[in-house]
This record gives structure tokens, C-alpha cells and sequence, in this order.
């Protein structure tokens, strides 16, 4: 293993889609991980041998023992703002890596340039680790394959018609596993100082055959109605912020009949080709028929 050092790797939001396969794949190279979590009861879910620091990004003074004596970070931010340059500010005085899981914000394809409030964000906090001199990367996924769950599973489990709004929006969809085996990858090997990733799946798929997809893998037909935006702000307004809802609508539009961004930056940094979408519904067919 090509190592930078044995120091250990902290890990902000270990529990999340991403940051969780993160702490494995840590762990599979042989890293010490460190666990970051606001509530020391969620460690139950990871590996033995990870060591838990309770800690939170809007209190920055208590990152300060995760920190000592570590070696990098995978930052998540799911905070507000407000504190962000304290918690770079204590990164840059701690630790000499940091891969900040960021957003496509930068990738000049209409479905990454709507105005986006957390692209704002993101774009914050990647300027104030700039200014300090740490040796960082920057992960950003396109569309993850697990919103699918999120989005259509209700329906599907249901055996109703799925019901969503500009099924000829295209993308790529990455797998969740993909974005967290390249930030662990960038965390433990040389030579990705300075690295900027937009990670995406192999392949376009409009949000309609994304569905028809699921069906396939199920074996069954499962059929897709085209929503009316405002019948999704609707739907939705009681489970996400109208801002997300917006920019999720305003995305999807700007996409329709563009074919998706492509990269190959997962291949780049893995040596192996990205997941399709397929694989990801195959692997995860228990969440298209049973309630979790």
C-alpha cells in the first residue's frame, strides 16, 4: 500500500451513505479510522477498532481531540455555515490532508449551473481550505443512484405507478459505493494533492428509464406518469426545503434532452470501471420491495 503515513483518518459523518463505506474502506487498506458523530449512540453501527469522538461542526472547539494526532480528515458539511472557517481554521492546525465531499458546482452542464443554496455553501468552504495551505482534494458526485430509494421505492414497494416530474431529465448516477471507495482511496494514497473529481456513473439515463430499470432488475413493469412541477412542490413541501425542491425542479429541467456528464475520474483513481445503475438496483433490490 502506497501510504502517506499510519496516522489515523478522521472521518465526519461516519454514519452517512457516503462517510459509512469510507470507514470500511479505510479500514480494508489497513488505515486506523477516527469516528466524528454528534451522538455516540449511532457508533453502534460501525466496525470494531473504529475509534468514536463526539464532536460537532457547529461547536468547533470539540473537534479538538478527534484531531490531535491525526493524520487527515474526510469532511462532510452538513452544518450551517457559520462556523465553517473555525472548523478549516483547526483542520489546517492539526492535520497536513483533508478531501472535502463537495458538490458538481464548478461542471459546466446545465443540470450542476442551477442556483443552488448547499453548491454556495460548498463553494465557501473549498475557498477557506484554499487559503490555508492543507494538501486537500475535492470529491464531487453527480447524482447519487441511492435518491432512487428515496424518490420512487415509496411507490414501486406500493405497486403504484411512480409519478415524478421530467422524466426526460438525464444523468449519470454514481454509486454511492464508488464516491466513498475514491475518498478513501485520495485519503490514504499519494499523489491526489490538489485533485478536483466530479465522480459520475458510466452511462446516461433519462429519470424515466431509470425506473425502467428498477423494473427490469425486479422483473416487472412499473409504470412512470409525468408529475407537473407544481404538483411536486406539493408533494414534497412537508419533506424537504422549498429551496432543495426548487433547485431538484429547476436541475431536471435545464437537463432535459442533454445528454449527462460523463467522467472518468472514478476509473482514474480506482484502476476499475464505475458501477452502472443496473448494479447498484441489483444490489440494493430489497429496498424497491421491503420496508425498512
Amino acid at each position: 500500500m502506497n501510504q502517506t503515513d499510519v496516522l489515523p483518518v478522521l472521518v465526519t459523518g461516519a454514519t452517512g451513505r457516503v462517510g459509512r463505506v469510507v470507514v470500511d474502506r479505510l479500514l480494508d487498506a489497513g488505515v486506523p479510522v477516527r469516528a466524528l458523530t454528534r451522538r455516540p449512540e449511532t457508533a453502534a453501527t460501525l466496525p470494531a477498532g473504529v475509534e468514536v469522538f463526539t464532536g460537532d461542526l457547529t461547536a468547533p472547539e470539540t473537534l479538538d481531540p478527534a484531531l490531535d494526532g491525526a493524520g487527515a480528515v474526510f469532511l462532510v458539511w452538513t452544518a450551517p455555515p457559520r462556523t465553517a472557517e473555525a472548523v478549516v481554521e483547526r483542520l489546517a492546525a492539526r492535520v497536513r490532508r483533508v478531501v472535502f465531499l463537495s458538490s458538481p458546482h464548478r461542471t459546466p452542464h446545465p443540470l450542476f449551473q442551477q442556483p443552488n443554496p448547499m453548491a454556495v455553501l460548498h463553494a465557501g468552504i473549498e475557498r477557506l481550505i484554499a487559503a490555508t495551505g492543507l494538501e486537500s482534494t475535492i470529491i464531487r458526485p453527480g447524482m447519487l443512484a441511492s435518491n432512487s430509494t428515496a424518490w420512487w421505492a415509496p411507490a414501486i414497494r406500493a405497486g403504484e405507478v411512480v409519478r415524478w416530474p421530467y422524466g426526460a431529465a438525464g444523468s449519470a448516477p454514481v454509486d454511492d459505493r464508488d464516491v466513498a471507495a475514491v475518498a478513501a482511496r485520495t485519503l490514504w494514497q499519494s499523489g491526489h494533492a490538489g485533485g478536483d473529481y466530479v465522480l459520475t456513473g458510466p452511462e446516461s439515463l433519462t429519470q424515466a428509464a431509470q425506473v425502467d430499470v428498477i423494473g427490469d432488475v425486479l422483473g416487472r413493469r412499473i409504470a412512470f406518469e409525468e408529475m407537473t412541477p407544481d404538483e411536486f412542490r406539493s408533494l414534497w413541501k412537508d419533506t424537504a426545503p422549498s429551496s432543495v425542491v426548487d433547485m431538484l425542479l429547476a436541475a431536471w429541467s435545464a437537463a432535459v434532452g442533454q445528454p449527462a456528464y460523463i467522467t472518468t475520474a472514478v476509473a482514474d483513481v480506482l484502476g476499475t470501471a464505475p458501477r452502472t445503475f443496473r448494479q447498484w438496483v441489483a444490489d440494493h433490490a430489497t429496498a424497491f420491495t421491503e420496508r425498512s
